[in-house]
């Protein structure tokens, strides 16, 4: 009972985190809050290589949480995200990095990752991650994400999407995937500004 509690508590802090990212895309800001410095991590992407969060330092970073034999809501989140690329032209991987991480480690490895990258078009600028079931369970947890599997093998887990800004700060976070993608890609567009200002 005391685990639900608590994440019941979770829950509450990132949906009035959502309303602070969501009042800054609305202009009500100058700029988009500083949440704190964003957990880094290091994980194993669909190409086999190590990837850290540091290593992306510059660029601005859209970490969310998938698995890759999700039959609804991951494809529909993974759609929305590759959709905003063309909205940001020439900053999509010179400005702008998109990571994916499983919350199914054991089955997406990554040739599995790799196949869901290219069936999702998340080529550009994308990097889907994986690694052990403590490296996955210790970023999901310092991202609040909660998951878990069920007995038909399915992952029951928040959809939880953060904005990273250049210098690794998270500045706004996404719960679910009925977020209105024109202000998540003004939210990208501002920190965008914000680090070409320097």
């Amino acid at each position: 009972m005391k685990r639900w509690t608590e994440w019941g508590i979770i829950v509450l802090l990132l949906l009035a985190l959502d309303q602070v990212g969501a009042a800054g895309a609305g202009g009500k800001y100058d700029r988009l809050p500083q949440i704190g410095l964003a957990s880094d991590f290091t994980l194993t992407t669909h190409e086999g290589k190590r990837l850290s969060l540091h290593d992306l330092r510059g660029k601005i970073v859209v970490v969310t949480f998938i698995y890759t034999s999700c039959a609804d809501i991951c494809p529909l989140l993974t759609a929305k995200l590759v959709g905003l690329g063309p909205g940001l032209g020439a900053d999509l991987g010179s400005r702008v990095a998109f990571v994916g991480i499983t919350v199914d480690p054991e089955r997406d490895t990554p040739p599995v990752l790799k196949r869901y990258a290219a069936e999702h078009g998340a080529r550009v600028a994308w990097a889907f991650l994986t690694g052990t079931r403590a490296e996955i369970g210790e970023v999901a947890r310092r991202y609040g994400v909660y998951y878990r599997k069920t007995p038909r093998g399915d992952v029951d887990h928040t959809f939880l999407t953060s904005l990273v800004d250049q210098n690794g700060i998270l500045r706004v976070q996404y719960l679910g995937v009925r977020f209105d993608p024109e202000e998540f890609l003004r939210d990208l567009q501002s920190l965008v500004r914000e680090a070409r200002q320097g």
